[in-house]
């Protein structure tokens, strides 16, 4: 997915067992990027795009994602659009749903206790290995060797969508061209997957964003202004700092 992927297990299992519980996260994480990489011209995404599979010919997984981000596109009143570059990529979803879809999975084999980090997209659950709640820092905007708020929790589903790396690649799907205002949003729900969604389409609103956050219901949120506003809903829990740009 063009991205790094960490796995801390930190239940007290037999090595053996944590060992085959990580082979199965990542070999589930592989089967992902194999069917909807975009940039692998032989992933299922790809060929299903190119008219090569059609929809009833389609994977389960695929089938359910594209519903999905039909759903997204209705509820982000069409800031979130998987077509906004003209073909189909549905990234902004998909790399959440993994992990997310991974830490139910490594729940479900007995190991509550874990955090999967998809670059930057966070589940966590449990405890982490000293006994202590989950601590996630994101990202300072403008200094990647710092953070500019930290996330702490038991059961947090965090993604964070920002332009410090890519520059401003989100696009309004209204205007066909880059959304401004915001340099990076952090959205903090249950599901990693609709949460990652959520973010993208708040960077896509720009400044608007802010307010669409504001009443979003059943998640907090933390957002970087392109001028260096950092904002946060009251119930977030984080220490934040301001940022400076520079």
């Amino acid at each position: 997915m063009g991205t790094a992927i960490s796995l801390d297990l930190a239940d007290d299992l037999p090595a053996g067992r944590l060992h085959e519980l990580a082979e199965e996260t990542f070999a589930w994480l592989r089967e992902v990027d194999a069917r909807f990489s975009t940039y692998r011209a032989d992933s299922e995404l790809r060929r299903f795009d190119r008219g090569e599979v059609l929809l009833s010919e389609a994977s389960p997984d695929l089938r359910a994602v594209l519903a999905r981000c039909a759903d997204l596109w209705g509820d982000t009143d069409g800031f979130f659009d998987a077509y906004a570059t003209g073909a189909l990529d549905p990234s902004g979803y998909v790399k959440g749903w993994a992990a997310q879809v991974a830490s139910d999975r490594l729940l479900a084999a007995g190991a509550p206790n874990h955090c999967v980090n998809a670059g930057g997209d966070v589940r966590v659950r449990g405890l982490s290995a000293g006994g202590r709640p989950w601590r996630i820092g994101v990202r300072h905007p403008w200094d990647e060797t710092s953070t500019c708020l930290v996330l702490t929790g038991t059961d947090l589903a965090i993604a964070t969508s920002g332009v410090y790396e890519r520059g401003h690649h989100v696009l309004d799907p209204r205007r066909g061209a880059p959304a401004t205002g915001l340099r990076s949003v952090t959205v903090v729900g249950a599901d990693l997957g609709v949460a990652d969604a959520y973010a993208t389409a708040a960077v896509a609103m720009g400044v608007a964003g802010i307010g669409w956050l504001d009443r979003l219901a059943g998640h907090e949120h933390a957002i970087v202004t392109d001028d260096a506003r950092l904002l946060h809903s009251t119930r977030l829990p984080t220490h934040p700092t301001l940022p400076t740009a520079p």
